[in-house]
């Protein structure tokens, strides 16, 4: 996940996403860099606009918050009766795109 963050901050800050830019991002977070996966990443980005993609990708919307009961009808409301919110796994759908 960490190299999908890196490419998305280069592209954030107008960077060329390449296979050094990328290390580095990975490397300056503290985390160990696996050359074989930032190849991949850079290799399956190459075909691929992100702006497009972020564009296309479903945003995961919360929950409203509950209204402050003032009445006895309201009360009996629970947490489940509330809209449920897209899981992470439907959200996370959505970057599968960037790998195209």
């Amino acid at each position: 996940m960490e190299y999908v963050y890196a490419a998305l901050l280069l592209h954030k800050q107008k960077k060329e996403i390449n296979e050094a830019n990328v290390a580095n991002v990975v490397k300056a977070s503290g985390a160990e860099v696996n050359e074989a996966q930032v190849k991949a990443l850079v290799a399956a980005l190459a075909d691929v606009n992100i702006e497009e993609a972020i564009k296309a990708a479903p945003v995961a919307v919360a929950a409203p918050a509950a209204a402050p009961s003032g009445g006895g009808a309201s009360e009996g409301k629970k947490e489940a009766d509330l809209p449920s919110a897209k899981t992470e796994e439907q959200a996370m759908e959505g970057l599968s795109a960037l790998f195209g």
